[in-house]
């Protein structure tokens, strides 16, 4: 992912979380997964989801609007450069929404929270962190070094 990219993302997660972080902040001294730290998450991700799709929408509108107007080839070069990196983007958002509304999915199911492979908590730094996180650092860490490894031997 280039660095515009990863910039606009956290921005945007960033922005979107900041009403949600007024209310409450998760602890380690309550349980873990309450009902209170499962209705954060629920929230944040459906704050971070909102944004998504309006800033979505919003390409996609002004694509609509420019496609209709007439500009010279320098401009409509230029245009459709600035157009392809906004389309990445978008498509990059949509990855990001169809993660989120999985771990949306996680949280109805009370699988939220716990690594999808070894099935402990994946903790609430990291949750706070990467919100649509199914991997606890361990696990997430074991594959980087694996696809590392993979990677070398090629």
């Amino acid at each position: 992912m280039n660095t515009a990219m990863a910039g606009s993302m956290r921005i945007s997660l960033q922005n979107a979380l900041v009403d949600v972080q007024d209310m409450y902040m998760p602890s380690e001294d309550e349980p873990y997964m309450s009902e209170q730290q499962l209705a954060y998450f629920k929230e944040k991700l459906i704050h971070w989801r909102d944004q998504l799709l309006e800033e979505s929408q919003s390409t996609i509108n002004m694509m609509k609007e420019e496609s209709v107007k007439e500009v010279d080839l320098l401009d409509q070069g230029a245009f459709e450069s600035y157009m392809n990196v906004k389309l990445k983007t978008s498509t990059r958002y949509y990855k990001l929404i169809h993660k989120i509304d999985a771990a949306l999915e996680r949280i109805k199911s009370g699988e939220y929270g716990y690594c999808e492979e070894t099935g402990e908590a994946i903790g609430l730094k990291r949750l706070e962190a990467r919100p649509i996180a199914t991997l606890s650092l361990a696990a997430q860490e074991w594959h980087e070094r694996r696809e590392q490894r993979i990677r070398m031997r090629r």
